[in-house]
C-alpha cells in the first residue's frame, strides 16, 4: 500500500509540468535584467520621460510574458490551452476595465473644467 502511494506521488509530479533548474535560472536571470533596466532608467534619467514611461511599460509586458512561461509554465500546449484562455479573458477584461474607465474619467473630466 505504500509503495501504491509512493507511485501516485511520483506519477503526479511529471517533470513535463515542472521546470527544470536551468529555466528557473533563465527565468530569474530574465527578470532581473527586466528590472534593472528600467530602474536604472528612472533612477538615473538619460531620456526623456515619454519614452522612459513607454519603455518601463514594455519591459514589464515582457516580464509578465517570462514569469508566464518560466514559472508558471504557461505554453501553447494542449494541456495549457485552457489556462491561456482563461487568462486572455482575464487579462482582455482588465485591460478594458481600465481603458474604459480612463476614457470615461477623462471624458467627464473635460465636460466638467469646460463649463
Amino acid at each position: 500500500m505504500a509503495n501504491s502511494h509512493h507511485s501516485h506521488d511520483a506519477a503526479s509530479h511529471e517533470p513535463a509540468s515542472h521546470g527544470s533548474f536551468k529555466s528557473y535560472m533563465v527565468g530569474f536571470v530574465l527578470s532581473i535584467i527586466l528590472t534593472a533596466i528600467p530602474f536604472g532608467l528612472v533612477m538615473f534619467p538619460t531620456i526623456s520621460k515619454v519614452a522612459t514611461l513607454w519603455i518601463v511599460l514594455i519591459f514589464a509586458a515582457v516580464q509578465v510574458i517570462v514569469h508566464l512561461v518560466y514559472f508558471l509554465h504557461l505554453d501553447r500546449s494542449a494541456a495549457q490551452r485552457n489556462n491561456v484562455i482563461a487568462f486572455a479573458f482575464a487579462g482582455l477584461v482588465i485591460v478594458l476595465l481600465v481603458g474604459l474607465s480612463t476614457w470615461i474619467m477623462f471624458s467627464i473630466h473635460t465636460a466638467m473644467m469646460a463649463k
